[in-house]
């Protein structure tokens, strides 16, 4: 049964889902041009990450930063789906707990059998494109959601509705999946920002060169 996850939560995805190898995390949201004439543009990343001597979350390889332009890393275990820039692509991604229909815009497959062995962290980012200009943020947005799919069975294990704690920040870590004692953890991070990505490439090591 898909869990509704509120900022700070956490799911065990190991114990919920033993034998799973293969999982989807996707982002949703409704269009929406009301707010400043421009249609919202939204992008999922994810940053694969080993812990620093700090405990820092650093990029493995510049190569492990995944987005739209770079849909998959060196091991093959990832694949970006492609950029939806109006949120209109309503891909049918599984059923919420009430058994509702998720619809979402933009996907990253993950098989975890393939991630590198140096990944402590995935990160995902979630950014309003050209935000400063077209004076966007995520208050403006009536409704986006990152749910988290089981591949192997089509499950959908978790989702978090971003615009539940959000109003004036134009980039949001929804969430990070990660090891712990062997076992792969989903946090729902729910950290606010006012950056753009490549700022985020900046803060987790990476060379924009």
């Amino acid at each position: 049964m898909s869990i509704n996850l509120s900022k700070g939560g956490r799911i065990n995805l190991s114990k919920e889902a033993p034998s799973m190898k293969k999982v989807t995390i996707g982002l949703g949201w409704m269009p929406n041009t009301y707010a400043t004439g421009e249609k919202f543009d939204l992008d999922a990343s994810m940053f694969i990450c080993a812990n620093d001597a700090n405990g820092d979350a650093k990029l493995v390889s510049d190569s492990h930063f995944v987005f739209y332009g770079n849909p998959s890393e060196p091991e093959g275990a990832t694949k970006h789906t492609g950029d939806s820039r109006d949120g209109a692509n309503n891909v049918d991604f599984g059923l919420d707990s009430t058994g509702k229909k998720i619809e979402v815009d933009e996907m990253i497959h993950i098989d975890l059998s393939k991630m590198t062995a140096a990944a402590d962290e995935l990160s995902f980012i979630v950014t309003i494109h050209d935000a400063p200009a077209r004076k966007q943020n995520f208050g403006q947005i009536p409704k986006s959601v990152t749910p988290i799919r089981n591949d192997d069975t089509g499950e959908v294990l978790a989702k978090y509705d971003l615009e539940d704690d959000f109003s004036t920040e134009t980039a949001v870590q929804f969430g990070s999946l990660y090891r712990k004692d062997g076992a792969w953890m989903f946090k729902a991070v729910g950290q606010g920002h006012n950056r753009g990505l490549a700022d985020f490439v900046v803060a987790y090591g990476g060379n924009l060169a």
